[in-house]
């Protein structure tokens, strides 16, 4: 049902006419210095993918990549553990995996999950009139680089490992209350909010205005941008955009950075009917977090996105 032609979030496969089984993959090296806090985040990230097709996790495989040192390997236990308890409470179960031996820590998950074949929300939606709405705030990536930096301390990065840590279980019970409003849905993670909204843009064979103040960020995300605390992976997503992404003139120079910073664990970017855009806000601030809002709103066009 869903392939990799449209960049969408995780492979979706029909089993019968009301089941259909979600599949994807995600890992990648410590982003914070906890271990129990990086299995966590890198459970709920790689989870995130099956949440943004509107689908359940049912099952996980661990992907371990350790060195063999033993002041190292002692602290896969937590790693695992802080995955195991994530995958817990996604109500999946984590049933097996893999690991290699390898110089550099790296920790993730294939995740499987289900969903009915008529629920499947894709990233291929969009309407022009739809609004655009966030459903956490960005700057994972900015805040990860000062504390490896050594420009932010384990306190600094509170709010954003509890953001990471976050599932977006509970964005989607909140999208389910307003379903048939809403018709495109993908998440936030790598390519940060410009890259992944492209591909929606895409798929959806459509353009979006974005309203640069109305994007929620983490605490002292702007600050640490403007001291040129950027991780290279944000840098390079804003090369890319540059392409299909125009910024009105004399506008702040630190939006471009923070709109393309490579999220971890990021929130759900969804495309709604604009009439229903009140209350799927207040339903993702029941359910989810407090920092949803509307972004933009989707526009006619060829995949371009006009910044305000």
């Amino acid at each position: 049902m869903v392939a990799a032609a449209t960049a969408d979030d995780a492979a979706v496969f029909r089993l019968s006419d009301d089941r259909a089984v979600v599949a994807t993959v995600d890992f990648f090296a410590p982003i914070v210095d906890d271990p129990y806090a990086f299995g966590a985040i890198a459970a709920a990230n790689a989870m995130s993918d099956v949440y943004a097709m509107g689908a359940q996790p049912l099952l996980a495989l661990n992907l371990v990549a350790w060195p063999r040192d033993p002041a190292i390997l002692e602290l896969l236990g937590e790693t695992l553990r802080g995955g195991s308890d994530t995958a817990a409470r996604a109500g999946a179960l984590v049933v097996g995996g893999h690991s290699i031996d390898d110089p550099e820590p790296k920790y993730g998950m294939v995740v499987i999950g289900e969903v009915r074949p008529d629920k499947v929300i894709t990233n291929a939606g969009a309407r022009p009139g739809d609004v655009l709405v966030l459903t956490k705030p960005i700057g994972t990536g900015i805040l990860s680089t000062a504390l490896k930096r050594g420009a932010l301390d384990d306190g600094g990065m509170a709010e954003a490992v509890r953001v990471m840590t976050e599932l977006n279980a509970g964005a989607l019970q909140a999208v389910r209350e307003v379903e048939a409003a809403v018709h495109a849905m993908t998440d936030v993670t790598g390519f940060g909010v410009l890259g992944h909204l492209r591909n929606l843009l895409r798929a959806s064979g459509v353009s979006a205005r974005l309203v640069a103040h109305r994007v929620p960020l983490l605490g002292g995300a702007r600050e640490l941008a403007v001291q040129d605390v950027v991780p290279g992976g944000t840098r390079r997503n804003l090369e890319a955009a540059a392409r299909f992404t125009r910024f009105a003139s004399g506008a702040d120079p630190v939006v471009p950075l923070l709109l393309a910073d490579a999220q971890t664990s990021g929130g759900l970017l969804i495309a709604a009917a604009a009439d229903h855009a009140d209350e799927l806000v207040a339903a993702l601030r029941r359910h989810a977090t407090p920092a949803a809002a509307v972004i933009g709103e989707v526009v006619a066009g060829n995949g371009t996105i006009e910044v305000l």
